[in-house]
């Protein structure tokens, strides 16, 4: 597969909505594949399709849920990571309680900042066949969740944050959503 160039700010398709998806194709396939191979090299944990200069409503997500908490061991194996394709997604249900985290963004590099989102969210979409899907996300992937939605609709972390800092070198290995 192709490694995709990722665009930077000031680069005007990040701050517009994406169009929704209506062709499951080999194209969109093709996409789909270049996208995880693009995330993973990155690395990040996310890639919303206008971040690789594509207009569409499509996002990757990759991550094991005990990914932070898990303490080294070796006798106790890697969680493994899970692999989201979201198509035309919408975020149907949200919780009460809302909480405050440290973002980063491939699409923004030497910057992160804190920004205070849903605690669980539900997420309606059409996976990479078309088919619907209902996700109920919590904790850190909800926050993943609504940084790589918020993509699609031409938001950037850095319009939510609360405080917006260049990191020092060990704070920029911490985080980096997408």
């Amino acid at each position: 597969m192709a490694l995709l160039p990722i665009v930077n700010l000031p680069d005007p398709i990040l701050r517009r909505k994406a169009k929704p998806i209506t062709k499951f194709d080999k194209d969109l396939q093709t996409l789909i594949d270049n996208m995880i191979d693009t995330m993973r090299d990155a690395p990040g944990v996310g890639l919303a399709a206008p971040q690789i200069n594509v207009s569409q409503q499509l996002a990757v997500i990759e991550y094991a849920e005990d990914e932070d908490d898990e303490e080294e061991n070796e006798d106790t194996p890697a969680k493994p990571k899970k692999l989201y394709v979201i198509i035309n997604p919408e975020i149907v249900k949200v919780s009460e309680e809302k909480v405050m985290g440290i973002e980063g963004c491939l699409s923004i590099p030497g910057l992160q900042g804190e920004v205070e989102r849903y605690e669980a969210i539900q997420v309606k979409a059409l996976n990479r066949h078309g088919s619907p899907v209902k996700l109920k996300v919590d904790g850190w992937m909800a926050r993943i969740f609504q940084h790589e939605i918020d993509h699609l609709n031409g938001v950037l972390f850095t319009d939510l944050a609360t405080r917006v800092w260049k990191p020092s070198a060990d704070e920029a290995d911490d985080v980096d959503l997408d």
